[in-house]
């Protein structure tokens, strides 16, 4: 449906949405718009310096890990023999 509107078309809606909101108002929404964008730019250029950040950190900065996961305490083969 929307493929055949076509240049006279739009123009046809520019001056119905012209004439209905007033160019006053048009101007301030289009304002409003660009003010949107330039936010939703300023959001992404921050996310990707924090991210690009987090990638800086380096294996030294980390604390050591001490944790010996599912390693037993003890040797299970000397405790046997100890029986």
């Amino acid at each position: 449906m929307l493929n055949n509107i076509g240049l006279p078309g739009l123009l046809l809606i520019a001056v119905v949405v012209l004439v209905l909101f007033g160019r006053g108002k048009i101007s301030s929404l289009m304002g409003e718009v660009g003010k949107g964008i330039t936010s939703f730019k300023k959001g992404i250029s921050e996310g990707e310096s924090e991210v690009k950040e987090l990638d800086d950190v380096t294996a030294a900065d980390l604390p050591e890990h001490t944790d010996r996961g599912t390693e037993p305490a003890t040797d299970l083969k000397a405790d046997k023999k100890q029986v």
